[in-house]
């Protein structure tokens, strides 16, 4: 059997060393399927796994960090806003597990999905919530469920508070806010494009 085949050599791969998103120091990260060094200088080559999570890409809204709302105020915003259409397909930037369903007037239809360290979150959906499930089209998502790299997972939307069709992309490294560029930035490089 190959080194690294055997389930215990698999945790000791997935235990290699890689760096903490905003952070002094490094951190062992493990994610399915590798270790995560989010630096865009270190960028290693299993963040070219990820999947951006817009299919039909129409630009950025508004970044991550301190910005004028769209009611006037200035208020942290905590992920990246990427317009698309409405009815755009969303799909998983890393396998995880479903936290949470959100139904809000702020984030509106969303999904709080778990990969090792990483919370990714996904708002302002299309669709329905009903009794803990989330629905759009052909999808139907419930927190527990397991959900791989790249599924589907629902169809931007102007739920909550939005002044227009687009995906509020959030990321959360062990409950630290990150900002989502940063892991666009690893993915472009660890693909050789640039950044």
């Amino acid at each position: 059997m190959p080194a690294g085949s055997t389930p215990a050599g698999r945790r000791s791969r997935h235990l290699l060393l890689g760096a903490c998103l905003g952070a002094a120091g490094a951190v062992a990260i493990a994610l399915q399927g590798g270790i995560l060094d989010p630096q865009p200088a270190q960028a290693s080559s299993v963040w070219s796994r990820g999947t951006f999570p817009v299919v039909n890409f129409a630009g950025y809204t508004s970044h991550f960090g301190t910005r004028t709302g769209p009611w006037g105020a200035v208020e942290p915003h905590y992920g990246l806003d990427i317009a698309a259409p409405m009815h755009s397909p969303i799909r998983n930037w890393w396998g995880g597990v479903v936290e949470s369903v959100i139904n809000d007037g702020t984030c509106g239809l969303g999904l709080v999905i778990r990969s090792g360290e990483y919370e990714h979150i996904y708002c302002h959906l299309s669709g329905s919530v009903s009794g803990g499930v989330y629905r759009s089209g052909p999808v139907a998502i419930s927190a527990g469920q397991r959900l791989r790299t790249g599924e589907l997972i629902g169809h931007v939307g102007v739920s909550g508070r939005s002044t227009g069709p687009h995906l509020h992309w959030g990321m959360r490294f062990r409950n630290e806010w990150v900002d989502p560029a940063l892991v666009l930035r690893a993915m472009a490089r660890a693909r050789g494009g640039a950044v």
